[in-house]
């Protein structure tokens, strides 16, 4: 079985160092194949905090890594920066794609840039986005699980969030399930939760896996840091499953460990 672990918002410069070294440590025994951050890498777009934050994903050890900005990603307060160049420090320190995607045999997962300058924290996707994502989704060999990462939720499950949801998010997540969509994933709002999507009119549905905050010690009222490692192996043409294992940080211990697990059934009829 194949793993991804996926994490989000850890806002470094909030970073809470016990998390950290506890995190580190369940990635090195993990050992996962991929690595994926769905954005809010920092909590002030500074360069050292983006210098934290590259140290922090090496040391976890994947063997590959797709990593997106969220908007905190984005300087705040300069200005200049932020409409000059508000991706700056981030491509120094994780390269210049903004939408990066990874393929293997097994696995297509496509990173959607949903910043905007001109916005202050709401996301936006694009039509010509959806379409390429729809496309590239499309062209998915039968045996690849197909992941979908942006940093605003496509799916909201406290009325407190709905303003928190994708600009653009019932057309994307449409196309995107028509298109062969099995997870979507994302963060943003510091809550992780697990629901099937299926859209209306749409022939398929899929799963929406929502992140929490990775390390940051601004968490929700009840809600500890939390990942999430996401499984699956092939069954014949196509993997049968998903495994998702939710792992939150026990304060009492120190370390990571296992509260939840999820498998998930997935629709493979072709698109």
């Amino acid at each position: 079985m194949s793993r991804l672990l996926f994490l989000s918002d850890p806002h470094f410069g909030t970073e809470r160092a016990p998390v950290v070294a506890a995190l580190i440590a369940l990635a090195q025994a993990l050992r996962p194949d991929l690595l994926v951050l769905a954005g809010d890498i920092t909590q002030r777009a500074r360069r050292r905090q983006f210098a934290a934050a590259r140290d922090f994903v090496d040391a976890l050890g994947a063997a590959a890594r797709v990593v997106l900005p969220g908007n905190h990603d984005l300087p705040l307060f300069n200005l200049w920066r932020r409409w000059r160049a508000p991706y700056a420090n981030h491509c120094a320190a994780f390269g210049p794609e903004l939408e990066p995607a990874f393929e293997s045999a097994e696995l297509l997962v496509l990173g959607v840039n949903t910043t905007r300058p001109a916005r202050h924290k709401d996301g936006e996707v694009s039509a010509a986005q959806i379409a390429r994502v729809a496309a590239r989704l499309a062209q998915a060999r039968p045996g690849q699980l197909r992941i979908v990462v942006t940093h605003q939720p496509l799916l909201a499950i406290e009325e407190s969030d709905r303003a928190n949801l994708l600009h653009g998010h019932r057309a994307a997540a449409q196309a995107w399930t028509e298109a062969g969509a099995d997870l979507l994933l994302g963060g943003h709002v510091h809550l992780p939760y697990v629901r099937p999507l299926a859209p209306p009119g749409a022939a398929r549905a899929a799963w929406v896996v929502q992140a929490g905050t990775a390390v940051s010690a601004r968490v929700r009222a009840g809600v500890p840091n939390s990942v999430w490692l996401l499984g699956w192996a092939r069954d014949g043409d196509g993997p049968a499953a998903c495994r998702a294992d939710r792992y939150d940080f026990d304060a009492a211990t120190g370390r990571f460990a296992r509260v939840e697990r999820h498998a998930l059934a997935l629709d493979r009829r072709q698109p």
